[in-house]
Parts: C-alpha cells; structure tokens; sequence
C-alpha cells in the first residue's frame, strides 16, 4: 500500500533576504525556519532545504541497511548513520557523504561492507537522489 507524505512552505520575500517555514506536516512534530544564510552560511539555528534531506538521507539508510541485514539472518543491534549534505551555490547539491556506524553481532567485514554498499544503492531516498553524482559511504563494523 502506498504512502503520500506531506511538508508546506510558506516564504516571504526574495531569496536573500526573505524567511520562511517549513511545517511537516503529516507528522505534525514541528515547524521549523529557514532561510538563504542557513543554506549558504551558518546555520544559527535555521534549517535548510540540505539538512532536511540530509536527515531523510541518513533515517532512509539506516532503515535499509537494517532491513537487508534482517534480510540475510542477522540481528542488527544498533545503527548510526550520519549524512552530510553538500551545497554549493550556483550549482547545487554536489555532494554527499554517508557514514555509518553499526554493531551486528556474527557478521564478516566483507559481507558488511557488501550489505552497507547495497544498502546505500537501493535505499529510497538514495534512488530518489541519483541526481547527486558524488555519494559516498564509509562503513564501520565496530
């Protein structure tokens, strides 16, 4: 069964100078500001259109990951996935770089890094970002 997930935006004012939010809302967990510094500069506290997918990114692989994992018979005891969203102005998203952390109990360093590989190639948001021609990962049994 499909799902549809929904997110509205409200902006006002040009691009440099303007604000604006960003509610998500089929979850309904929060409203947050954003705005052209954030993306481009610093942060301080305002999110951007990069993080945001920077976080999909990141929940999408670790949810794939354990699946295919689950998948081959183990038991994954916990994932940390970190994605870094790169954003260069005038051209856009150019890069980003995933780094996963995970401790499966019984499972080789090949067979690991074969499933982390597959995992970053087949997760959804990874599909939906083929775009991005620089997707990098870095894995790590510990």
């Amino acid at each position: 069964m499909a799902t549809t997930r929904t997110a509205t935006t409200h902006w006002e004012g040009t691009l440099l100078q303007g604000k604006g939010k960003v509610s998500l809302d089929s979850s309904k967990v929060g409203t947050y500001d954003i705005n052209w510094p954030a993306r481009a500069e610093q942060p301080n506290g305002v999110t951007s259109p990069e993080e945001l997918i920077a976080a999909a990114h990141s929940a999408c692989y670790s949810m794939a990951f354990s699946h295919g994992l689950a998948g081959q018979g183990y038991t994954v005891e916990d994932i940390d996935t970190q994605a870094e969203v790169t954003f260069q102005p005038g051209e856009g998203i150019t890069a980003i770089a995933l780094t996963v952390k995970a401790r499966v109990p019984g499972l080789s360093e090949e067979d690991f890094q074969a499933a982390a590989q597959d995992a970053k190639a087949n997760c959804p948001v990874s599909q939906a970002l083929k775009g991005v021609r620089n997707i990098t990962l870095t894995a790590e049994l510990v």
